[in-house]
């Protein structure tokens, strides 16, 4: 059996698998606080649990293992550290992890892991063109296009929640103005409810309920969405587009018949042909499996 370790590095958790790499089985997993901002020794406390946790994860397996890592953030070309992440996970930007863990690890963008966890084992399997948006408190997104993952220059490629939908709305973080990630993502909620809802979920909660408010902002952000959705389908014709994250796994059928209707107007399907529309498969493992399968890219 040929082992390899998945590391899924966030902003409040750090989940960890143990994978059989010719199956793409997981074997065993862990989850542990990130604990941003903490520091053992000058090292970041989330460097020092990381290393724990492979330790762990080899004692289990009793031999020295390659180790998968995906963090937000761009990572470098050669997969080596995260290049570019302001404002949080302090300490990770240049980190170089496989000086710090002393074994081979590959790093990449969170988003980007999140798909190639779906292409190996998930809604995108044996697929060649695929897309993938995961709506939480942003909307993300990663591009798998003539079976491999769309990375760009510097790392850039598939922040697809950065699309423009209104060129004369406000700007969002990254400059975008009307962007796609305004029009759905959580961290937004509060303007397009008109004060009237903490979260999406509560959101949804009146649109089960039966508010028309909430079911009026509701439908409007999903129109968003499938106009984004079939913009990017005429950019990267897919065989399949994925739909993750919290608000999918929240919403279910709220979101994906209304979504799938309003696409049915949007897109355009030369010949008949059309991209499917799925929802995720592989919940929060998704991140572990695509890091270790972006090893195997990397013999």
């Amino acid at each position: 059996m040929s082992l390899a370790i998945g590391i899924d590095l966030g902003g409040t958790n750090i989940k960890a698998a143990l994978v059989d790499t010719q199956s793409a089985k997981t074997l065993a997993t862990l989850s542990k606080p990130t604990r941003d901002g903490e520091l053992e020794n000058d090292v970041p406390r989330f460097a020092v649990t990381v290393r724990e946790i492979v330790h762990e994860f080899e004692s289990q397996a009793g031999e020295k293992l390659r180790v998968g890592l995906s963090a937000p953030g761009l990572a470098n070309p050669n997969g080596q550290c995260i290049d570019w992440m302001p404002g949080r996970m302090h300490g990770l930007e240049k980190f170089v992890w496989s000086d710090f863990l002393e074994r081979d690890c590959r790093v990449l963008n969170d988003a980007h892991a999140a798909l190639l966890g779906e292409v190996w084992a998930g809604a995108a399997k044996q697929t060649q063109d695929a897309f993938m948006l995961t709506l939480g408190t942003g909307v993300g997104g990663a591009i798998w296009s003539g079976g491999r993952l769309m990375k760009g220059k510097i790392g850039r490629a598939g922040h697809l929640g950065h699309i423009s939908i209104d060129s004369n709305a406000p700007r969002d973080d990254f400059n975008t103005p009307g962007s796609l990630e305004d029009a759905i993502g959580n961290q937004t909620i509060a303007q397009r409810g008109e004060g009237r809802y903490a979260t999406t979920l509560a959101l949804l909660d009146a649109v089960s309920a039966g508010d028309e408010h909430a079911k009026k902002v509701w439908l409007t952000s999903v129109r968003h969405l499938a106009a984004g959705i079939g913009s990017l389908i005429n950019v990267l014709d897919p065989e399949v587009v994925i739909i993750g994250g919290g608000i999918s796994t929240g919403a279910k059928e709220l979101l994906f018949k209304p979504l799938q209707q309003a696409l049915d107007g949007f897109e355009w399907r030369p010949g008949g042909n059309q991209a499917r529309l799925v929802p995720a498969e592989l919940g929060d493992s998704a991140g572990c499996l695509g890091s270790v399968f972006n090893l195997l890219q990397h013999p």
